[in-house]
């Protein structure tokens, strides 16, 4: 497919786009009319694809999902551009409007940290992100509101997009679900991606590095893993604790 016979306006808001991965899908679906999970994976080394349409969407294109045959004979996803009436131009028009003020302002609010893992990163490092995700509440008037955002490290990014992704609620779309989730707040939940299950993301960053590989030691000693230890260290020596009568 090449641009001719699309509407200008669709045009405009294609080359609107800026980011890298949103900018390959858009770039080769206009060359060969469709991009493959495989391409994505194999060519430009997006583990995961089906982030990287995302991305697309989440700029006001429609994106088409239908299936081919892969390389290996086996049915694939591949995307194309959909309908362009169905564009969500104002959408976007306030997205690129605000793109780097609400940066700003969400890193006013909230610092330069990654929401979940509560430490501090560069910011060029962390990436803005719909507290609930954009294929479930995608549809409304967008927001410009920071606390409807967090920033997020590569790493709490692809673990939150998986685990969404596989989420009964992804389908189900329903916004309330996700403001009681960990992902979406991870301050105050009651659930993660609807399981009881309670989460705690720790990282060790710099001279803290030396403390994770003790503890890595002495769990290996204790013929545990590092999860399992670090639990065990907690129930000694604060919640058994707690217990003990004054």
């Amino acid at each position: 497919m090449s641009d001719e016979g699309l509407p200008s306006d669709f045009l405009r808001l294609l080359r609107s786009v800026e980011a890298k991965r949103p900018r390959t899908v858009i770039e080769h679906i206009l060359e060969h009319g469709q991009i493959t999970t495989e391409e994505l994976r194999d060519v430009y080394g997006y583990n995961h694809p089906p982030r990287a349409v995302r991305d697309v969407r989440e700029h006001g294109i429609p994106i088409e999902t239908f299936r081919v045959e892969g390389s290996d004979g086996r049915r694939i996803a591949a995307y194309r551009f959909g309908d362009p009436s169905q564009t969500r131009t104002a959408q976007l028009s306030g997205r690129t409007a605000f793109g780097t003020k609400l940066r700003a302002a969400i890193v006013d609010k909230y610092g330069s940290r990654c929401n979940i893992y509560l430490a501090d990163f560069p910011e060029r490092e962390l990436q803005i992100d719909h507290r609930i995700p954009f294929e479930v509440a995608g549809e409304g008037p967008l927001s410009v509101d920071p606390a409807d955002f967090m920033l997020l490290c590569a790493s709490a990014n692809r673990a939150k997009s998986w685990s969404c992704e596989h989420c009964p609620n992804w389908k189900a779309k329903d916004p309330e679900v996700c403001r009681s989730c960990y992902w979406a707040f991870p301050e105050s939940y009651s659930h993660v991606a609807t399981r009881d299950i309670r989460r705690l993301d720790v990282l060790w960053m710099g001279d803290e590095v030396t403390e994770y590989d003790s503890l890595v030691k002495k769990a290996g000693n204790d013929r545990q893993n590092v999860p399992e230890y670090v639990k065990s260290v907690l129930r000694e020596n604060v919640l058994n604790r707690s217990k003990e009568p004054d």
